[in-house]
């Protein structure tokens, strides 16, 4: 559930010079979300800074920090850890840009692209622009993709940032890839390796997350369900009361919940809807991809105080 709505005309946004988009699927399912499922969640994030020379001081600061990490992932292979992947270029991706940029109908000479593929945790597109460099990344979950399948991450990636609007025809290969249950099955198992466990337990200041989960598994699943990984965030979140990563199989609530002005029965209720993601999974229906079904919401109603809760988290959201 949002717990802020802010209204901004379309004509007073600025072309975002970084944009993040990421399948809905298999990412972190937010507490009493819309029934409505979007493909995609679009973050903008903070402008580059500008590049100035290094000074001698900042030179030897440069190479002890590449010492240091140099150090460290020598460290993580001696504990048997991986070292942090890197990226690597996609062949031909800078013409398909080209193309996809072309066929685009945008304004001007198509910019220089820079276009790679990143180890994400989810299955991830990210574009910003530099100066006359434009900078792609795309889900190394795509390394094997068909070639329409890029062309058409690379359409929602350009027709957003430079405002055209992308034929249904050329995004449809990469929609219908990113909804399959194949590709959801490996979002979900890559996230198991490269997301971690919130090191957080369920036992807060003034609630028992575990206590309550068996409580509610007990009433409402006749004990039947699996208990995930539980906890509070590590830290406040502004926009949700909590969430289900199916990745690693963890419910985490929202730190501020655990408080004494916050109604158990709020926390009841939130939990309780994290915990129908669990034995709900997101499916797919046609086209869309349906997080809260028909089932999903009957048993979400049959939480004795469901008004009630809900109640209180329309007032704890303003």
């Amino acid at each position: 559930m949002t717990l802020a709505k802010e209204s901004i005309p379309a004509e007073a946004i600025a072309p975002p010079q970084q944009l993040s988009l990421q399948l809905d699927a298999d990412a972190p399912h937010r507490a009493i979300a819309s029934s409505k499922t979007a493909p995609f969640v679009g973050q903008g994030l903070a402008p580059l800074n500008q590049s100035i020379a290094p000074s001698h001081g900042e030179i030897v600061s440069a190479r002890r920090a590449a010492s240091r990490k140099k150090s460290k992932k020598s460290t993580a292979q001696t504990n048997g850890k991986s070292p942090r992947r890197a990226s690597s270029p996609v062949p031909g991706g800078a013409a398909l840009c080209q193309r996809v940029f072309t066929r685009l109908g945008c304004d001007g000479r198509p910019p220089r692209f820079r276009v790679e593929f990143y180890p994400y945790a989810s299955l991830t597109l990210t574009i910003r622009r530099r100066e006359e460099v434009v900078f792609v990344r795309f889900s190394d979950l795509l390394r094997r993709a068909p070639l329409p399948v890029l062309e058409g991450a690379a359409a929602l990636l350009l027709s957003r940032v430079f405002r055209r609007k992308a034929p249904r025809a050329l995004v449809a290969p990469y929609l219908n890839y990113a909804r399959s249950n194949r590709t959801r099955s490996r979002v979900s198992q890559m996230r198991r390796g490269r997301v971690r466990l919130a090191s957080t337990s369920p036992q807060g200041r003034h609630f028992d997350l575990e206590k309550m989960f068996r409580q509610l598994n007990e009433k409402y699943f006749l004990g039947n369900l699996q208990r995930p990984h539980i906890g509070w965030s590590t830290r406040s979140w502004r926009r949700q009361f909590g969430c289900y990563d199916p990745g690693p199989n963890q419910i985490l609530l929202n730190r501020r919940m655990d408080h004494p002005a916050v109604p158990q029965v709020a926390v009841e209720y939130v939990l309780y809807h994290e915990m129908l993601h669990v034995k709900h999974p997101t499916r797919r229906s046609g086209c869309s991809l349906v997080s809260h079904s028909p089932e999903f919401r009957a048993e979400e109603k049959l939480f004795v105080n469901y008004s009630q809760a809900r109640k209180i988290l329309d007032r704890l959201a303003r």
